[in-house]
């Protein structure tokens, strides 16, 4: 994620892909302008089981780093914005409501209580829902 603040973006790709087929098919899906791209081919590692005294190896894979052009931006990689609210109780308290959306679209909801004219406390409750 701190990669694609620069505009650089990973994948995992089949292992049969090249470079000019991970640049045509990253700008047809995404609508951008790839400048660049990096390959790097990952080895599967040697892994042991836990009873028996057996070794087996892990598939390994394919991973692009995709430079983009500067100013453009792939939209699953980017962190969702809070929005912040206030709102007044029926007691006439108000309340901060803190509002974010993860990828999946689902809405968490943090609640900040503070007491006017009092040091503040806070009290959070998170609300996850469609």
């Amino acid at each position: 994620m701190k990669l694609a603040q620069g505009g650089l973006y990973a994948f995992e790709v089949d292992k049969n892909a090249t470079k000019p087929l991970i640049a045509r098919a990253v700008a047809e899906k995404f609508s951008v302008k790839v400048l660049e791209v990096k390959v790097v081919n990952v080895k599967g590692k040697i892994k042991q089981q836990k009873r028996a005294r057996k070794t087996y190896q892990t598939a390994g894979f394919k991973k692009a780093l995709v430079q983009v052009k500067k100013g453009e931006k792939i939209a699953i990689f980017e962190t969702p914005k809070e929005e912040e609210v206030t709102v007044t109780t029926a007691e006439g308290e108000p309340m901060k409501l803190k509002e974010k959306k993860d990828l999946l679209g689902r809405t968490k909801v943090k609640v900040e209580r503070s007491a006017v004219g009092a040091a503040p406390t806070t009290q959070r409750k998170v609300i996850t829902g469609k």
